[in-house]
């Protein structure tokens, strides 16, 4: 169902009928039965034979029907008169004029789909025109309260510069349902609403979506998200229990607000895609939400789930718009999104039959062969399983942050192994005595290295460890000649009191070294 602006704030032929004060007139429709649901936007009491000139559209009219009695050719001209101009509904009062239902009329009425109702006993129109109109207004002012409060909550959310989930969350506490952003392939880019019921609408979006055009019950509502001429997405209120009109009402505005936010947010913004898919891995990274209870999500962002083998990457200092390109170029899905200082993570699903390795070595060399140089690409073990994956992506967030900083040498999918003694230094930084144990080790060199005189000692004994102790390696790295070389290992020696070509002490200043630099990073 899509949300429309324009008669929210009428009544239908059917709720008027069903107001007490006109059932006293014994109402009975005789014609248009199935048409009851035409709104009504004014009730007017005419017994003149050419009211339908008079009329702009949706209104309710009532009539004694005295000037149209004993004339079937000016009955048919009557409701041929009332359907051009599109009136709701035609109430004739039983009397004088038409002791029984006219059948011309009725016929006629029913061939133009205009319902027509006759009323048994006599009634007092001013009495209903009175209750239909005071009941309009009400509804009209309330719409007006409800489209002024809407919308003026959300603009200030924008003027705040709130994220697109605030305001989300502001539209489902108006609706009190959940709500869904989703784009033009019915992939669920953002929700909001009650965690359950957002888990039951994602539990059944694949064959809600294979219906887009259609409501799913009462009170789904549907509303464009577009501008220019271009439609790109939709908003979604799902189970929505007031009234329609009031449904529709707040999906209009709600959309309206979206369409602004994004424009506000100028393309160098962060599209809502990878919110989506920054919101989803963050999840699982943190393990705040158990992963089987993201299982919906996933699937309902357009991620297979279903028997398939998941591999998650870290591609440090990656660009997500671009690896979410190559995805799509190598026809592989998958989820990318950056996460805060932490590089870019990507979440592959693979069917079973496919083989993880080749995939991320083809992926790490197209990268390579894209930027110009080589990409650094952390990998985690694949995962048969939905629930292994939280695992498997804080493992491959855990090889790409030791690998931070690394000499040249190491392969372009780096994996766990790969790290060593490294990896275990960046898990172990925060821990006071790894902290005690470097700062014992190198405090004097560290006091050293901020002194003008004596700088640049700390990269020289760096690059000497992690060289295997190789003298012309160093020096060759720092542009300097072999003796320069000695002097500067003469002067870290001595610093620290101990013997680099002693095996257990350099390993012991070594491990001092990289749990220094994974400190300070």
């Amino acid at each position: 169902m899509t949300a429309t602006a324009g008669q929210d704030h009428t009544l239908t032929v059917r709720q008027v009928l069903a107001l007490d004060r006109l059932t006293a007139g014994e109402p009975e429709v005789v014609a248009g039965a199935d048409h009851l649901d035409h709104p009504v936007r004014w009730v007017h009491v005419a017994e003149a034979a050419d009211v339908g000139v008079m009329l702009t559209g949706g209104e309710m009219i009532l009539t004694t029907g005295v000037l149209l009695a004993d004339n079937p050719r000016t009955q048919t001209e009557y409701i041929e008169s009332l359907h051009r101009a599109e009136a709701s509904a035609l109430v004739l009062g039983l009397g004088r004029a038409f002791p029984a239902p006219p059948q011309q009329m009725r016929r006629t009425a029913e061939r133009y789909g205009l319902p027509m109702v006759v009323l048994h006993r006599p009634f007092p129109f001013a009495q209903l025109t009175e209750e239909v109109q005071s009941l309009l207004v009400r509804r009209k002012f309330a719409e007006v309260s409800l489209s002024e409060g809407i919308r003026t909550a959300l603009t200030a959310l924008i003027t705040a510069g709130a994220p697109l989930q605030r305001l989300l969350d502001e539209v489902a506490t108006y609706s009190g349902c959940p709500v869904l952003v989703t784009n033009l392939a019915h992939r669920v880019l953002a929700t909001a609403g009650e965690h359950p019921a957002v888990d039951d609408v994602l539990r059944d979006w694949d064959r809600i979506a294979r219906r887009p055009g259609e409501v799913d019950g009462e009170g789904w509502v549907r509303a464009d998200l577009g501008g220019r001429g271009e439609r790109w997405g939709s908003l979604v209120l799902c189970g929505h229990r007031g009234d329609e009109a009031r449904a529709r009402l707040l999906a209009d505005r709600a959309a309206e607000a979206l369409v602004l936010h994004r424009m506000l947010s100028g393309p160098t913004a962060v599209s809502w895609e990878e919110q989506s898919a920054h919101g989803l891995l963050a999840d699982l990274v943190s393990g705040v939400v158990p992963a089987r209870r993201l299982l919906p999500r996933a699937r309902a962002a357009g991620l297979p789930v279903g028997r398939r083998t998941f591999v998650p990457l870290v591609v440090k200092d990656g660009d997500p718009e671009q690896l979410a390109k190559l995805l799509r170029l190598l026809g592989q899905p998958g989820l990318v999104a950056a996460l805060d200082g932490q590089g870019t993570a990507i979440l592959l699903s693979l069917a079973r039959d496919q083989a993880a390795e080749p995939l991320v070595g083809h992926v790490a060399a197209r990268l390579r062969a894209e930027t110009g140089e080589p990409a650094l690409v952390a990998a985690g073990p694949a995962c048969a399983t939905w629930d292994d994956v939280p695992d498997g992506l804080r493992e491959a967030l855990h090889v790409a942050d030791a690998v931070t900083g690394t000499p040249p040498g190491l392969p372009d999918v780096v994996r766990l192994g790969d790290v060593r003694l490294r990896g275990l230094m960046r898990l172990l930084r925060d821990d006071p005595r790894v902290q005690s144990f470097a700062e014992r080790e190198l405090d004097a060199l560290l006091d050293a290295d901020a002194c003008e005189d004596t700088a640049a000692l700390l990269p020289v004994l760096r690059t000497y460890l992690a060289t295997g102790r190789n003298k012309s390696r160093t020096a060759h790295a720092h542009h300097m000649s072999r003796p320069a070389l000695y002097r500067r290992l003469e002067a870290i020696e001595a610093l620290l009191g101990l013997d680099l070509d002693d095996f257990e002490q350099a390993a012991s200043v070594h491990i001092a070294l990289l749990a220094h630099d994974a400190q300070e990073a």
